[in-house]
């Protein structure tokens, strides 16, 4: 049975978020990828190292988070993971973020070395597309509604192995049910981010992860990160779209458990 989930306070919003393993443990949170939740990492969680302190929560827009009106700045949702861990007394933790929760995971190790130990940064870059692309995106979309961007997105967030999958349709429902002012407040943050210069001043352990077949974040753009980062590891998950969380979530957690165990943030549970 999954823990009873709970709201943070972050000015007049709140911040929906779980806690579930083992609360004198060392700290893991969790940010989701844009037009999902904190379910993303359902099938993560049981896989990892045992007597870790979980913490998994939905940005903004997302969930049971609240949803302010668009647009969103990056720093915005950089805010919300802080005062969450603020919240939750966090310090020293390994902040793993997916695709714009990767990027909100930048911003917040520059922001707050202090919370952060480490990072894992899966399916994310410093900066996806131009201003101009996204405006673009973000006129077309408030025009015409999400709907009209369904398939676009599934087979974009998808491969196609996956795509012809049973399992694909409870992520289905979640993009359906997607908020508007929540993809525009996103789309609008991701638009004004580039966090290049940013994180290749970070100095810390991290571990880059792409997927073989991600259409939105290609291996390529994923490499050119780890190489910003110095001795920062880079792996790569075969058979997997932009999601490899979902699609291959054997082989993520088996990346992010080496790595806590090569950093000694689950040394000691050996």
């Amino acid at each position: 049975m999954l823990p009873p989930l709970r709201f943070a306070p972050c000015g007049d919003q709140t911040i929906a978020y779980r806690e579930e393993g083992t609360a004198s443990g060392p700290a893991v949170v969790l940010a989701h990828a844009m037009g999902f939740d904190h379910g993303l990492w359902d099938a993560t969680i049981p896989l990892l190292p045992p007597g870790l302190r979980i913490i998994r929560y939905d940005l903004r827009g997302h969930g049971q988070s609240s949803t302010p009106p668009a647009p969103y700045a990056m720093g915005a949702l950089v805010r919300d993971a802080e005062t969450l861990l603020d919240h939750l007394a966090i310090r020293d933790c390994v902040f793993i973020g997916s695709s714009i929760g990767g990027m909100v995971a930048q911003g917040l190790a520059v922001k707050r070395l202090d919370q952060i130990r480490a990072l894992v940064l899966a399916n994310t870059v410093t900066k996806i597309g131009t201003k101009e692309t996204w405006a673009r995106l973000i006129e077309a979309t408030r025009t015409t509604g999400l709907s009209a961007r369904f398939t676009s997105d599934v087979e974009q967030s998808f491969s196609p192995a996956f795509r012809r999958s049973q399992d694909l349709r409870h992520w289905q429902s979640l993009l359906a049910a997607r908020r508007l002012d929540a993809f525009l407040g996103c789309a609008a943050a991701i638009a004004g981010t580039d966090f290049y210069t940013t994180t290749a001043s970070l100095r810390l352990p991290s571990l880059i992860i792409a997927s073989a077949e991600d259409a939105i974040t290609p291996v390529d753009m994923v490499r050119e990160l780890a190489g910003l980062i110095p001795g920062a590891a880079f792996h790569l998950i075969r058979k997997s779209g932009h999601l490899p969380m979902i699609e291959q979530p054997q082989a993520f957690a088996r990346a992010v458990s080496d790595f806590l165990h090569g950093i000694g943030h689950a040394h000691s549970l050996q």
